[in-house]
């Protein structure tokens, strides 16, 4: 189904259309992940902005997107709830240069050990925890203040210009190519929403159609009152979730319902105190703090200090912010590489890990320095940028400067975009995103593979985390992959003319294998004098060389002799760096195959 978006040629017309539609739908996924971490939502935008641009200039896949995601988002909510908003900005900077340094390191190549089952079961995972996640955009403000699904006339027009933004996407391209099919989707529906707003509008009453806009205050009511569905679990998707708009169970407690109104003022609450409940009046006057704060205009970010006390230089902070700055770094540099890879599928051309990793720490360092909450790759938008015909670094610089200026000069306008335009482009990023192929071979693959795909995709489903999910995969796999070689060692035994048995070894000797390894021999039933061939072998790891090891011992020990040969060097050098540890003879003899026969 990749091949939905493999169609595209880059230009710079492309790319400067296809990184408007990115924009567009960046802003309420941005606002609404800052809803997730408990700040600002110009913090949101503000951090969507800065990793957009730095990293489409520095990092490593032309055409990627990167911005403030939920992924990130989850890990610092409870970091800004329990020490204030002020340790979040050193937090995203100390990840940044964690990020370089991997970079710099060379260790961005890591992404290559992803088997492809695993890479499946993530790309399939994406795509349901994408879908699942739209269902908020179906949701609206009870009376109360709790967040309950559309009913009657509005859920059906919601349905019928969610079906129409996907009809405009799918057939489009069939005709012109001349403006993304995205773009021209959003801006045809915008206008019949507007019209459909307009004459539908009672005074006082709410839209027919809701918007942008619309959803802001929407979320920043039911945050400030308390209400919420565990939306840090839907945050973090963080990869391309238009209508992401979950609330976590800490915006229940005042501190972080005051930071989402918007309220300068930085309170800590100690994690172990009892949280009071906010009053029926305090209830009240954050939420009209939330409705008079829920605009996403702003003006141009400064620096983190001149706005936030700063944190005390000491080890003490340090030890609060390294375990955080630690997750951050390890879920954005998965989630980018990963994202990298998929384009890279995508274009059929192939990016750059290492520089990627450097390009996503670089933009974490200026994000911090400014305000911003860190981010990393979004897959949604990316394949939105690549469905759009987004190929070069122009389209992530084209998002990211128009990001900015609708929070400068734009925001009424882009407030007005319907919801429904927005889910109506996601789920067309969902078919486009799902491995329908995977579904056919299923029952063609290999059972460990297919089970791995499916691990993949059920622990993304379930628990929202795309970097747990492919780090389980990879984990399972070497698994699987270890236990199967663990059977495939054997050895096939013959005598020479001097009388010496010889066990020509067959498979990797490692630590999976080294049992099986040492059941192999008769040591009372062998003669004086044992040779162990690796000529079809290898010695991997410790494990086996302390196999090989206790086989000299127990010959030794009823006076007989052990010999290895046909060792390739590395094995050698094994040999040699254990040292006195391993005493086992190492035999050249002209009776064997000399080294340099040794199969490569």
């Amino acid at each position: 189904m990749l091949n939905f978006f493999r169609s595209q040629s880059g230009s710079i017309k492309n790319d400067v259309l296809s990184g408007l539609t990115v924009a567009l739908a960046l802003v309420p996924e941005a606002i609404a992940f800052a809803f997730v971490a408990g700040v600002n939502p110009v913090i949101g935008l503000y951090s969507a902005f800065f990793i957009g641009l730095i990293s489409a200039i520095c990092g490593g896949r032309p055409g990627m997107i990167s911005g403030a995601t939920g992924a990130m988002a989850v890990v610092v909510v409870a970091l800004v709830a329990q020490h204030g908003v002020e340790y979040l900005f050193p937090t995203v900077i100390l990840c940044g240069l964690i990020q370089v340094v991997v970079g710099i390191c060379r260790l961005g190549k890591f992404i290559r050990m992803v088997p492809q089952p695993v890479m499946l079961g993530f790309v399939n995972g994406l795509a349901i925890v994408i879908l699942l996640a739209q269902f908020d955009s179906f949701k609206t403000l009870s009376p109360e203040g709790a967040l309950v699904y559309l009913g009657g006339t509005r859920m059906f027009l919601m349905l019928a210009l969610i079906g129409l933004t996907m009809a405009i996407i799918w057939l489009l391209p069939k005709f012109s190519r001349a403006v993304p099919a995205s773009l021209a989707a959003i801006l045809s529906v915008t206008l019949i929403a507007l019209s459909i707003n307009y004459y539908s509008a009672e005074p006082g009453g709410t839209r027919a159609l809701a918007t942008v806009g619309d959803m802001l205050h929407t979320k920043s009511v039911a945050a400030a009152n308390g209400h919420g569905h565990g939306g840090a679990a839907h945050g973090k998707e963080g990869n391309g979730n238009s209508a992401t708009t979950g609330t976590t169970e800490s915006e229940s407690n005042p501190m972080v319902a005051t930071a989402i109104a918007g309220n300068a003022t930085q309170q800590t609450v100690d994690s172990e105190k009892t949280i009071v409940e906010p009053t029926e009046g305090e209830t009240a006057q954050a939420t009209d703090q939330a409705t008079a704060s829920s605009g996403m205009s702003g003006e141009l970010p400064v620096l983190f200090f001149f706005q936030y006390s700063m944190i005390p230089f000491t080890l003490d902070s340090l030890w609060i912010i390294l375990p955080y700055a630690l997750t951050l770094c390890g879920v954005g540099l998965i989630e980018s590489l990963m994202t990298l890879t998929l384009i890279d599928e995508i274009t059929e051309t192939r990016g750059s890990g290492n520089r990627e990793c450097v390009g996503q720490g670089t933009a974490n360092i200026v994000c911090g320095l400014f305000g911003g909450m860190g981010g990393c790759a979004m897959i949604g938008q990316s394949l939105i940028n690549v469905n759009s015909g987004g190929r070069g670094r122009l389209s992530g610089i084209t998002a990211a400067v128009c990001l900015l200026l609708f929070v400068l000069f734009l925001a009424p306008l882009i407030e007005q975009i319907p919801m429904a335009a927005l889910t109506g482009v996601m789920f067309m990023v969902v078919i486009g995103t799902f491995e329908w192929t995977s579904l056919k071979m299923f029952r063609r693959m290999p059972k460990s593979d297919m089970f791995v795909m499916v691990l993949v995709a059920a622990y993304t489903v379930l628990m929202h985390d795309l970097a747990s999910a492919v780090i389980l995969g990879v984990v399972v796999s070497a698994l699987v992959f270890s236990w199967q070689h663990a059977t495939h060692i054997g050895a096939d035994s013959k005598y020479d003319e001097h009388g010496s048995k010889i066990y020509q070894v067959h498979g990797p000797l490692f630590f999976a294998s080294a049992f099986s390894f040492k059941e192999i021999f008769d040591i009372d039933g062998d003669p004086d004098d044992v040779v162990i061939d690796f000529y079809y072998s290898r010695v991997y790891d410790q494990s086996g060389l302390e196999a090989i090891n206790t086989l000299s011992e127990k010959y030794k020990s009823v006076g007989k002799r052990l010999h290895v040969t046909h060792l390739n060097p590395k094995c050698r050098e094994l040999f040699v760096d254990a040292g006195d540890l391993i005493e086992v003879n190492m035999s050249d003899s002209p009776q064997f195959h000399v080294e340099s026969d040794r199969l490569a």
